[in-house]
């Protein structure tokens, strides 16, 4: 095989150089924009950053067994899919123009290089417009994509749920602890003040409430315990074992349970109800005195 004479391949050169140099003058009006535009946005997220942390030497990233982890994870497993997606998708794009564009191809064989160029530039020119469109599309579909990950990452277990509100109100077992505790004392705090009552007004079964009434100390009588039930069986007890009166009045017994807290005054409209029982247990405890 002969040496290619030194014109030819100055021809080919000077061939060369020029289709370089339109498709730069093709190529720079539509890349140049999109360069610009990715770091204009990218500043208006995060702002103007400049970091040597990245290019410093790091011997951990050089560690195989944590950058198989990386490669085999499952975050890493998808985003490989994505781009396998990605580079598919554009290079189906440019294949369908490029195979549009073949049937002229045999004809610039007879064409001069201009044209030549101008067919290569245009040709260029569509497959850059149609995977610039591709690439926009993909970018819209993976910001979705990328939203719907975050915003399911950010959305907590139910575990997470409950161990959040234990640790913001409490733990429900121990706030319920605590309450049933607290419940037992001011209890045991009413029943020991059932054997300073004047008086124990009962339903006679139902209902039981102990008041006490202190002319120099208290301005009406004040209710020192009432219960329901198990809590109004226990009263009477307590009641009999110190000799506190026991008086059935139904009506009576209903309205203080329903109307005054243990420690509050009697209202004014049982004033006179009261006084009459008391005026009652107050002639006892004299009959009794004197006997």
């Amino acid at each position: 095989m002969g040496a290619i004479p030194l014109e030819e391949i100055s021809d080919v050169s000077v061939l060369a150089r020029d289709v370089f140099k339109h498709l730069l003058t093709v190529l720079i009006p539509i890349f140049l924009p999109l360069v610009v535009v990715g770091l204009a946005a990218n500043i208006a997220q995060i702002g103007f950053e400049l970091h040597a942390e990245p290019m410093k030497i790091s011997f951990a990233k050089l560690n195989p067994i944590s950058g198989l982890k990386k490669l085999i994870s499952i975050k890493a497993l998808v985003e490989l899919g994505k781009s396998l997606v990605k580079i598919c998708f554009v290079g189906l794009i440019a294949f369908l123009v490029v195979r549009n564009e073949m049937t002229m191809f045999p004809s610039l064989m007879q064409q001069e290089v201009g044209e030549i160029l101008n067919v290569i530039g245009n040709v260029a020119f569509k497959i850059c417009f149609f995977v610039c469109l591709a690439l926009i599309i993909l970018a819209v579909l993976d910001y979705i994509y990328q939203r719907w990950q975050f915003e399911r990452n950010m959305m907590m277990t139910k575990q997470e749920v409950r161990d959040e509100r234990k640790q913001s109100e409490g733990d429900p077992k121990i706030k319920a602890r605590i309450r049933s505790m607290q419940i037992k004392m001011a209890r045991q705090r009413m029943m020991e003040a059932v054997p300073e009552a004047d008086v124990v007004i009962t339903n006679p079964t139902h209902l039981a409430v102990a008041i006490k009434f202190d002319g120099e100390k208290m301005l009406a009588p004040r209710v020192l315990a009432k219960g329901a039930g198990f809590i109004a069986e226990h009263i009477k007890e307590i009641a009999k074992q110190h000799d506190v009166p026991i008086v059935e009045d139904k009506p009576l017994a209903q309205a203080m349970y329903r109307m005054v807290e243990i420690g509050e005054y009697i209202p004014v409209e049982l004033y006179r109800a009261v006084a009459e029982i008391l005026a009652y247990v107050y002639r006892l405890k004299g009959r009794y005195n004197r006997a």
